[in-house]
Formats: structure tokens, sequence, C-alpha cells
């Protein structure tokens, strides 16, 4: 069971924290990765405020599929370099948007979305994945989430078998 009113009383950092242990706790009890991907959408929502979605997309060939996610009906498809997802992708780096109606060829998959951070998912120099934050500010991720979406993204990779997603 997850304990959530704690949130409430913590600053900024001690909740990304807490989401890492909440994650951690997660996987090491679950095997099963798509039950671990659905709950960690929803660990990153409940922890981060002023999101609009979250979630995953899985590499497939030379694209990435919609996987598990929390926010509005997403693209299912993006095409490897394409938007801010594909980009991730493909340069295998983190892609931080201040506001992402200035980042060529982005994909609006949700009007209300104004920033945007995406952590692709490496595991032995393979791209697995990404993981996709979106919000409706503009200038909201900042190199704390980034340090700790990587985090997040390392505890994954320690019990995600990315073969079987």
């Amino acid at each position: 069971m997850f304990k959530l009113d704690v949130l409430q009383n913590m600053s900024t950092e001690e909740k990304y924290k807490y989401m890492l242990i909440l994650i951690e706790g997660q996987c090491s009890t679950e095997k099963n990765s798509l039950a671990n991907l659905s709950n960690a959408s929803a660990i990153i929502k409940a922890c981060l405020d002023k999101l609009n979605w979250v979630g995953f997309y899985i590499m497939r060939g030379d694209e990435l599929v919609l996987g598990p996610f929390q926010g509005m009906p997403a693209c299912n498809r993006i095409k490897l370099g394409n938007g801010v997802c594909g980009s991730a992708a493909a340069l295998k780096k983190v892609q931080r948007i201040d506001n992402v109606h200035n980042f060529s060829g982005h994909i609006a998959c949700d009007f209300a979305t104004n920033s945007e951070i995406v952590i692709p998912i490496i595991k032995e120099n393979k791209v697995y994945a990404v993981l996709d934050l979106d919000s409706p500010e503009f200038n909201r991720f900042t190199e704390l989430e980034e340090k700790y979406l990587i985090k997040f993204v390392e505890k994954l990779n320690k019990y995600i078998n990315w073969e079987e997603v």
C-alpha cells in the first residue's frame, strides 16, 4: 500500500527522495515489469507537481510505442529522432525542454503541454524506452528533477526486464 499523505509536509527534494523509496519498494516486491511500469508512472505523478502527463514509450524497431502512463490519451507511435521523445532515444541523451513550442519537430499530443523532460532508458548501451513527463507550465523542469528522474530510471533498470515489456 502506498502512503502518499506524507507528501503534503515534505520539501520538493524530500518528495523526490521518497519517490525513489516508493519505486524501490514497488519493484523489489513485484516481478511483473508491466505492473511495475504502470505503478512507476503513478508514483511520479503523485510525487511531482504541475504535470499533465507522465509515462513510458517503449522501443520497437525504429519507433517508440506508447506504454504505461498517467494523463490524457497520447500519441501511439513516435519515430526514432522525431519529437522530444524520439530525439532523446536517438541521441541517448536527456531532453529538458523549457518551451516545447520552440522545439523543432515537437509532437503535440496534448496542446496543454508547454514544457517537457524525457529521460532515455538505456541498459548496456541499448535504448529500451523513454520516460516522458509533460507540464502545462513553461520552464517546469530543472536540474533537480533531471537528477532524480535519472536516479528513478536507474532503479527501474535494476528490476525491469525490458526484453519482456
